[in-house]
């Protein structure tokens, strides 16, 4: 079933457990992170970001239907996000869709047109009844706020968030797009302190160059949502592979998108239960 993102990453924050939000880019990736949410009964956000739109011609609507259609059918709570997205048309085609949240960033933007263009599409969000996350920060390249390097102030941030009424945000704290490794460090007294100083859930881009070891203990020092994407398609990726270099004659994509859909869906139900702090031998 579609489920507000404010109301499951309140739900969270007040447990001090963690929101796993995961990247949508075909549609097999959608029934495979769904299927992990039913088979945890756990909460579980899909992602559908810009890039993905892009990649699909600039076609929103046919990955939007197929996976909201998906989240509305299912046992489970699920939401369906709108990630990364600068073009404000397509945030407006979103929230026409039924979208549940939308992420605008603005963060390439100067720091005053962001936050007013951040607080004019926090108010179409509210007027749609839905969540708006949002990040600060005006930093050059790929991966701006979240560059090796970046930290949020947390003055800034509570500012930030009082000046445009977003229900999320995304903090620098140490972690990095596209990260095939997973040994980024997170500075576990700076989420500490943004947790305090801002009154909305904190989520963490990045995450999949975290290791599961520190991403428990940026849950617990005040992290909410916890966006995974890259991680997700090494998994896929390299069951792909092994599956091909075992059966090189193989020409039936189900045969091989199969087993790696498999292995995503285990993966996201691994994640989701370490995130809750249910992993075994791990203290709730």
């Amino acid at each position: 079933m579609l489920a507000p993102l404010k109301t499951l990453a309140h739900e969270c924050r007040a447990q001090h457990r963690g929101l796993g939000a995961f990247n949508v880019i075909h549609l097999e990736n959608a029934e495979a992170i769904v299927r992990a949410a039913e088979q945890t009964e756990l909460p579980v956000v899909l992602q559908i970001s810009q890039n993905a739109v892009a990649f699909h011609r600039g076609q929103l609507e046919p990955l939007a239907l197929a996976t909201l259609w998906i989240a509305r059918h299912s046992p489970a709570r699920v939401g369906v996000h709108l990630d990364h997205a600068k073009d404000l048309d397509l945030i407006r085609r979103a929230i026409d869709l039924g979208f549940t949240s939308v992420m605008y960033d603005g963060s390439h933007l100067p720091d005053d047109q962001n936050r007013a263009t951040t607080a004019q599409v926090a108010h179409w969000c509210h007027d749609a009844g839905i969540t708006i996350e949002a990040e600060l920060g005006e930093v050059g390249g790929k991966d701006g706020v979240h560059a090796p390097g970046v930290r949020t102030d947390p003055d800034d941030a509570a500012r930030f968030v009082a000046d445009t009424g977003v229900d999320l945000l995304a903090v620098a704290v140490g972690s990095s797009h596209a990260m095939t490794t997973r040994d980024a460090t997170l500075d576990l007294e700076l989420i500490s302190r943004l947790a305090g100083a801002v009154p909305v859930p904190l989520v963490l881009h990045g995450s999949s160059g975290v290791s599961d070891e520190a991403m428990l203990a940026a849950i617990r020092a005040g992290m909410t949502k916890i966006n995974v994407s890259t991680h997700l398609n090494k998994v896929y990726t390299d069951q792909a592979r092994a599956t091909l270099e075992a059966q090189p004659r193989l020409v039936d994509t189900r045969k091989w998108t199969g087993p790696a859909n498999e292995a995503m869906s285990n993966e996201v139900a691994r994640l989701l239960t370490h995130y809750q702090g249910l992993v075994v031998g791990v203290p709730a």
